[in-house]
């Protein structure tokens, strides 16, 4: 009985194996399908990923190359006097878009493309527009040489009249300047006796005030008006003697302020005016030789010397 139920099991064993075995060798064979499949895909994208990234590269020359004929074109047009404003922005464009750090989809190159290839079409117009604005600018380089020496001969004959006018304005300036003349220096003691300076020296004692008079010398050039009278004391060391407190301050000679010691306002009128300044120092004057200088607004009129033993 057990030989008859091991013989019925043993077919059964066997079938089993063999199902066994066939569904191992379709996995295999489904497996192997599977890998080929995945490798030729792997393949095709890598394919691709490596055709992407050539035609990168050569949109970046193509972007490059048209990037510096823009360039050129602007340079020319801006030298020539044209408007530039319009190219500078696609230049631009253009140079932000090559200095993106990222890989364009097939998409994006072709649409490049196609702007490189309108710009392209660009150039070629501002290439004639360049021809036309140099056209231009030679006619009229020859319009200015045939006025060239009309030109000059009429701004020759301007300048030799400013010369002129400026010689003739020149010498009514100086002639107009005003002159003190007749400068007389006097010592006022406190008993207001004056005494003149004369051969003889001035004493420190004699000297509570010091007077200087003069007249305007007659000048028929000289325009009648206001006038600032200035009179500058200068020491035995050539330094100003002032006091604010008693009415000195300052003025400009030459482009510099000066200080003075006295100062008048007057209506000059031509008719050799007279005009006398007192000034108390309050102090000793030091022993030497002392400069009365006489100022009219910003020029000097007059000067004379004392000296003080």
């Amino acid at each position: 009985m057990n030989t008859n139920f091991e013989k019925d099991s043993n077919p059964k064993k066997d079938q089993s194996k063999n199902i066994i075995i066939i569904v191992l060798v379709l996995l295999v064979i489904i497996s192997g399908i599977k890998l080929y499949t995945d490798y030729v895909d792997r393949t095709k994208k890598t394919e691709e990923i490596l055709l992407l990234s050539t035609e990168n590269n050569e949109l970046n020359q193509r972007l490059d190359s048209v990037t510096y004929q823009l360039d050129l074109r602007i340079k020319e047009i801006e030298k020539l006097g044209g408007d530039v404003k319009a190219l500078e922005a696609v230049r631009d464009q253009m140079i932000a878009e090559r200095n993106q750090n990222r890989q364009r989809s097939a998409a994006e190159i072709a649409n490049l493309n196609n702007r490189i290839n309108n710009l392209n079409n660009l150039i070629a117009q501002k290439d004639q527009e360049i021809l036309e604005l140099r056209a231009a600018n030679q006619q009229l380089f020859a319009e200015n040489q045939d006025l060239k020496t009309t030109q000059a001969e009429i701004e020759e004959e301007v300048a030799q009249l400013n010369i002129q006018k400026q010689d003739l304005q020149a010498k009514v300036d100086v002639a107009s300047m005003l002159k003190a003349e007749n400068i007389n220096i006097a010592a006022v003691n406190s008993r207001g006796k004056e005494r003149v300076e004369t051969t003889k020296d001035f004493r420190n004692r004699q000297i509570e005030r010091l007077k200087v008079s003069f007249n305007l010398a007659d000048n028929k050039v000289a325009e009648k008006g206001p006038r600032n009278i200035y009179v500058q004391i200068l020491d035995a060391k050539n330094q100003p003697i002032f006091d604010v407190a008693k009415g000195s301050g300052t003025f400009m000679i030459n482009g510099q302020e000066q200080f003075y010691t006295v100062k008048q306002d007057l209506i000059f009128d031509n008719t050799n005016q007279e005009l006398t300044f007192y000034y108390e120092k309050g102090s000793d004057y030091a022993s030497g030789t002392h400069t009365v200088k006489v100022f009219v607004d910003n020029y000097p009129a007059g000067t004379k010397t004392f000296t003080v033993k």
